[in-house]
């Protein structure tokens, strides 16, 4: 499973009632900073280097915080995400710092980062 797989599952249960295609949106918002491997690549120089490499570890996952999501993705990325979602920019940090993490790790189950 990849992540946007993960990401979509996640978040479709999240946003229950709202019909999404997860993995388009969250495909080409993704792909704009280089799919999987940019987006956590912006996560460890945003200085989560940790928390990314807990999530694609074998072992238990650290946590990232909403404020961790919102300082190392800007603000137009978020913003984006959000209309592209229908849901408000004040859900988005948290609904992403909650999952991001799970879905990174079903994307990599024997601790090894699929190639993009």
């Amino acid at each position: 499973m990849g992540l946007l797989d993960g990401l979509g599952n996640v978040l479709g249960d999240v946003m229950s009632g709202k019909q999404v295609d997860f993995l388009a949106v969250a495909g080409q918002i993704f792909n704009n900073v280089g799919g999987m491997n940019g987006i956590l690549a912006q996560l460890e120089q945003a200085g989560l280097g940790d928390q990314v490499k807990s999530w694609i570890g074998t072992g238990s996952n650290m946590p990232i915080s909403a404020d961790q999501i919102k300082s190392a993705l800007s603000s137009e990325q978020l913003q984006q995400i959000a209309q592209r979602f229908g849901i408000d920019i004040d859900q988005l940090a948290p609904l992403l710092a909650q999952h991001l993490p799970q879905a990174v790790d079903q994307a990599s189950p024997d601790g090894v980062l699929p190639s993009s």
